[in-house]
């Protein structure tokens, strides 16, 4: 089927439109011959026709992607499974994004995905403030949310932690002298421990609190 493309009438170009089934054929498309079900009909785009290639360890066994992650992490579960004794259950944490740029939410978010599986180290979030043994702030203190962080921790029963997530937490960061800004965390209210960063990876964060899960149990 030919389309006719172009705005004026004097500047009109032909181009070939696919319909239905007829996809024009990559140039380096090629056909898996092991794949079941497959037609002399179908193609393929060639990203999916190759699949990943595994590598062995000296061990033998499938070395997984980001080898240095997955160690780290296997080293946490040892700590992880120490502070989850010692509490007895899983520390809940609620989160307050206090005025942060999101930077400091992508890494919290991304220590729940399936590589970090935060929950297996007895770490899990909450909504409410009420459930929380742990609140997580991000970001200098805005004015406009000073209150909101205020009643916030003063909703969360005692015994009560709270960690200052990243430089802007700490110290207000790039927000420093910014007219919006009340203050860094510790200005408004107490704070146990500071996980710097800008923003701190998936792996600080969680060394960060069960390093507070363990110091709060001796």
């Amino acid at each position: 089927v030919r389309q006719k493309v172009g705005a004026h009438n004097h500047d009109v170009k032909t181009a070939e439109v696919p319909v239905g089934n007829s996809v024009p054929r990559h140039p380096e498309a090629r056909r898996s011959r092991d794949a079941p079900g497959l037609g002399d009909g179908d193609r393929f785009h060639p990203a999916i026709t190759a699949a990943p290639r595994l590598d062995l360890d000296e061990g033998g066994d499938i070395a997984p992607p980001h080898d240095e992650v997955h160690f780290a992490l296997r080293r946490l579960e040892t700590l992880g499974q120490q502070a989850h004794a010692r509490l007895g259950r899983s520390l809940a944490i609620r989160e307050v994004d206090a005025g942060s740029c999101n930077g400091c939410e992508l890494e919290i978010h991304a220590i729940n995905n399936p590589v970090y599986d935060a929950e297996r180290f007895g770490l899990k979030f909450v909504a409410s403030p009420r459930h929380a043994d742990v609140l997580l702030v991000t970001g200098p203190v805005t004015w406009n949310m000073r209150q909101a962080l205020e009643r916030t921790y003063a909703a969360m029963p005692s015994p009560k932690w709270v960690v200052a997530l990243g430089d802007c937490a700490a110290n207000c960061g790039v927000f420093t002298g910014s007219y919006a800004c009340a203050g860094a965390v510790k200005d408004i209210i107490p704070v146990d421990l500071h996980i710097g960063g800008c923003p701190p990876p998936p792996l600080e964060i969680l060394k960060g609190l069960l390093a507070l899960v363990n110091e709060m149990t001796k």
